[in-house]
């Protein structure tokens, strides 16, 4: 849950960006919209493994960078 406090002598608008801003960070807009509509389980697999593999080819490409430094 994102709470944010005021501080000193913030006006709303300040307060309101801040709290955009922390729930777009903890990603509760992009979870609000998958969850508006029912997703079928194959989808949601699909997604999933899609997920996995741009994780793992962005580790792969973290390797790679590590390596070409230490030479």
């Amino acid at each position: 849950m994102v709470k944010v406090q005021a501080r000193g002598r913030e006006n709303l608008h300040q307060l309101l960006r801040r709290f955009k801003k922390a729930c777009e960070t903890e990603g509760l807009m992009r979870e609000i919209k998958r969850k508006a509509y029912y997703e079928k389980p194959s989808d949601k697999k699909r997604r999933e493994r899609v997920r996995r593999r741009r994780e793992a080819r962005k580790q792969l490409r973290k390797q790679g960078e590590t390596r070409q430094r230490r030479r």
